[in-house]
């Protein structure tokens, strides 16, 4: 059996990925930074608790260096079906989410 070709590891600091108003975010402004890389969905049964636990956990450790950066997912039983700027004004406006939401 022969092995296959290894591939080159990236940090998450050389991706570009794009906010919910489709611009380029560079995720090299978040080194130094501890990142919690979450999917949200806005229709799942634990979004409720999902939410309100990452702003509370955003809330306690953003002094300290916490960057959580949420992409909305609509994969999985379609429980984000809206676009990237209504799940934007979701978590902002009812869980008074302050840390980014990218696109879908």
């Amino acid at each position: 059996m022969g092995a296959s070709e290894s591939v080159p590891q990236k940090s998450i600091h050389e991706f570009k990925v794009k906010d919910y108003k489709n611009q380029d975010v560079d995720l090299s402004m978040y080194k130094g930074k501890a990142l919690l890389v979450v999917n949200v969905a806005s229709k799942c049964g634990l979004t409720d608790s999902n939410y309100t636990q990452l702003t509370d956990l955003y809330n306690k450790y953003k002094d300290q260096g916490l960057e959580i950066l949420a992409f909305p997912c609509n994969q999985f039983l379609s429980q984000e079906p809206g676009t990237s700027q209504d799940a934007q004004e979701f978590a902002c406006t009812r869980y008074k989410a302050e840390y980014p939401i990218f696109q879908k």
